[in-house]
C-alpha cells in the first residue's frame, strides 16, 4: 500500500510539473522574439514567466554593459520606471488600511503648504491620473530645464509651490501626471515620519521577499548588478545619461524575479495582502460618469479576450513591462536597458503564444447605427485633412484605388480599406474603425476613430487666409511667475522663433489668427484684451496646459 501511495504521488508531481513548464515549441517561439537581442555588442534584457506560482521561463539577453561587455543575467537589476507607480500606491494602500490617511483626504491635509487651487484634490484623484496638476517634465522643460539636468522631488515641489492654475477641474479627465505620484512619497514621509526608501524596504519589499528591489534616489550611487541603459540611433548605441533622482513616479530598481514575486499576488496573494493588493485594482468614474481604466498604479484592461493588470514603464533607455493575468495565473516580466527593445510588443506576442484568443467581454463604445439608406460616400468625398486636435492633422489621399492616411505629425503612414457603409480599417483583422460621417458640400466632415472601447472624433480642417497676419505684432518677451522662466517671440529672416536662454530657437508655424505651434515646444496662444493689445501667452506643452506668461514692458 505504501508502494502505491508513493507511486500514485510520484505520478501526480510530475503532471503538476509538467504543467508548470512550456513546450518545447512554445520556448523556441519564444527564444525566437528575442533573437535581435543576441546579436554582438547588443544591450538587451531579461525575461520572466509565472503560472500558477512556478517560474516556467527566466532568461536573459544581450549586455548589461557596452563599455564593460557585462552580460546580462536573470539576477540583473534594472530601473522599472514607471511600473514603480504600483508600488508607490501599495504604500499609500498601507497607510490607508491602518488608519493614518484616507485615499479620499484633501492632499493639503498632509501637505500644507500646497497652493488652493480652488478645487479640492485628492490622493485618490492623484493614483486616477485626474488631479489636473501639470506633469513633472512638461513643467520643467518649459522652465528651460534640459535632457539630462539632475532633478529631485525638492525640485519638483518648490515648482509645485509656484503653481496658481491646474490643468482642469479635478476628476474632470484622466491625464497620466506623474507628479501625483511624485508628491505621494511627500505623503508618505509625512505621516511615517521616515524616509520614504527605508519605509518602502521595510513595509513592503522584504515582507514580500523582494530581496533586489529597492528605491533609488540618487543617480550616482554604486550598487553592484545594475544595468546601464542605452539609446540607439542610425549611428550604434550611446550611454543614457542617468539625471533622475526623483522617486514616487519611477526609479524602482528590480529584477524579474522580484516583480513576478510581486505580481502573483493580484491571482494569489500572500499571507495578509489579499485586501491590499485587491485594493490596488480599484476604479472610479470621472466626473461625468466616464469609465477611467486606470486604477492604483495599474491599467486594467483586456488583452486577446483576458483580463489584465499591467503597467510599463521608460526612462533613460531602460523599458519595462509588468503584466499579470489573474484568471489564468500568469504573470510576464521584461525589462530592458535599451530604448528601441519594443517590449510592449514583445509581451502580446508572448500572450499569443501562451493563451489562445477568446471573445472579448469588455464593452465596446456603441456606434451609431447607419440607416439603410444612407449613401456609402465616393472616395473623393472623404478625402481631405482632418484636425484631430490644434494643429494636429491627418491627411486622408487616394493611393492605387485606396484610401491613404498620413498623421502629419509624426509621418506614420498607411492605407485603409472600406469595410462596411463609411466604415475603414487598416486590415481585416485591425480593431481599430475609421468612420466618415456629416456629408456637406459634397464632402464628409468628421472622421471619428474607434480603438479598444476608445472613440475620437477629428473634424474636416479648412485651410485659412492667415495672409493678413502680421507676425510682428507677435514679438515680445513673456515671463512666467509659476515657473521663473523667459520665453522671448523673435524675428528670423521671414518668421518668428520662440527662443529659450537655455533651450534655444524654436520656429513657430502659424496655425489661426493668434495661434502658434512648434511640435517639439508646444502650442502658443496669443492672449489680448479688450483693447486687442497683447498682454500675454499661454503655451500647453504635452500635460502641463495653458501655462502663463505674462507680456514684459
Amino acid at each position: 500500500m505504501k508502494l502505491k501511495c508513493t507511486f500514485f504521488l510520484l505520478i501526480f508531481f510530475s503532471l503538476v510539473t509538467a504543467q508548470a513548464q512550456l513546450s518545447e515549441i512554445q520556448s523556441q517561439k519564444i527564444n525566437s522574439l528575442f533573437n535581435s537581442w543576441t546579436e554582438p555588442n547588443q544591450p538587451g534584457g531579461t525575461l520572466g514567466i509565472m503560472q500558477n506560482g512556478k517560474i516556467i521561463y527566466s532568461k536573459a539577453f544581450g549586455l548589461a554593459s557596452l563599455e564593460y561587455q557585462v552580460p546580462n543575467t536573470t539576477e540583473t537589476i534594472f530601473n522599472i520606471a514607471s511600473v514603480s507607480k504600483q508600488i508607490t500606491a501599495m504604500g499609500i494602500v498601507l497607510l490607508h488600511q491602518k488608519g493614518l490617511l484616507s485615499i479620499d483626504d484633501d492632499i493639503r491635509k498632509h501637505l500644507p503648504d500646497m497652493p488652493d487651487f480652488g478645487h479640492t484634490i485628492t490622493i485618490r484623484h492623484m493614483l486616477h491620473h485626474t488631479s489636473g496638476m501639470r506633469s513633472l517634465h512638461s513643467m520643467l522643460s518649459l522652465a528651460g530645464w534640459r535632457r539630462g539636468d539632475y532633478r529631485t522631488n525638492d525640485d519638483l515641489y518648490r515648482f509645485m509651490l509656484k503653481q496658481k492654475e491646474l490643468n482642469f477641474i479635478p476628476g474632470d479627465e484622466y491625464l497620466y501626471c506623474n507628479t501625483g505620484y511624485i508628491l505621494m512619497t511627500n505623503i508618505i514621509e509625512n505621516v511615517t515620519k521616515e524616509k520614504f526608501p527605508q519605509w518602502m524596504k521595510a513595509n513592503i519589499f522584504e515582507p514580500l521577499g523582494m530581496t533586489n528591489t529597492y528605491v533609488e534616489d540618487r543617480y550616482d550611487r554604486i550598487v553592484p548588478n545594475n544595468a546601464t541603459s542605452y539609446y540607439d540611433s542610425k549611428d550604434g548605441f550611446f550611454r543614457a545619461v542617468e539625471f533622475w533622482g526623483y522617486v514616487g513616479s519611477g526609479n524602482v530598481h528590480s529584477t524579474t524575479r522580484d516583480l513576478l514575486n510581486w505580481s502573483q499576488n493580484f491571482s494569489k496573494p500572500s499571507s495578509n495582502w489579499g485586501s491590499a493588493f485587491e485594493m490596488l485594482k480599484t476604479t472610479d468614474k470621472l466626473n461625468d460618469g466616464s469609465e477611467n481604466n486606470y486604477a492604483f498604479g495599474v491599467f486594467i484592461d483586456e488583452f486577446n479576450g483576458y483580463k489584465t493588470i499591467q503597467h510599463g514603464g521608460s526612462i533613460g533607455g531602460f523599458r519595462s513591462s509588468l503584466s499579470s493575468y489573474p484568471e489564468e495565473k500568469l504573470d510576464i516580466a521584461i525589462l530592458a536597458n535599451f530604448s528601441s527593445s519594443k517590449i510592449g510588443k514583445i509581451e502580446r506576442d508572448i500572450v499569443r503564444i501562451l493563451l489562445k484568443d477568446k471573445p472579448k467581454t469588455i464593452a465596446k463604445i456603441t456606434k451609431p447605427n447607419i440607416p439603410n439608406n444612407e449613401t456609402i460616400y465616393a472616395l473623393e468625398q472623404i478625402i481631405g485633412r482632418y484636425e484631430v486636435k490644434l494643429g494636429t492633422i491627418a491627411k486622408i489621399s487616394i493611393e492605387n484605388d485606396s484610401l491613404h492616411v498620413l498623421q502629419e505629425w509624426n509621418k506614420s503612414e498607411y492605407n485603409i480599406y472600406n469595410t462596411n457603409g463609411n466604415v475603414y480599417k487598416i486590415s481585416e483583422k485591425s480593431k481599430v474603425e475609421f468612420e466618415f460621417s456629416e456629408l456637406k458640400n459634397n464632402k464628409a466632415q468628421v472622421l471619428t476613430v474607434y480603438n479598444n472601447g476608445n472613440k475620437s472624433e477629428a473634424k474636416r480642417y479648412l485651410d485659412k487666409d492667415l495672409s493678413d497676419i502680421n507676425l510682428n505684432d507677435y514679438i515680445g518677451r513673456f515671463y512666467s511667475q509659476e515657473l521663473e522662466s523667459t520665453i522671448d517671440i523673435l524675428p528670423k529672416k521671414e518668421q518668428i522663433i520662440a527662443h529659450h536662454a537655455r533651450l534655444g530657437n524654436y520656429p513657430l508655424q502659424l496655425l489661426a489668427k493668434d495661434t502658434l505651434k512648434n511640435s517639439n515646444f508646444g502650442t502658443i496662444k496669443i492672449i489680448r484684451d479688450i483693447e486687442n493689445m497683447i498682454i500675454g501667452i499661454r503655451i500647453s506643452n504635452g500635460r502641463a496646459k495653458n501655462v502663463w506668461f505674462e507680456k514684459q514692458k
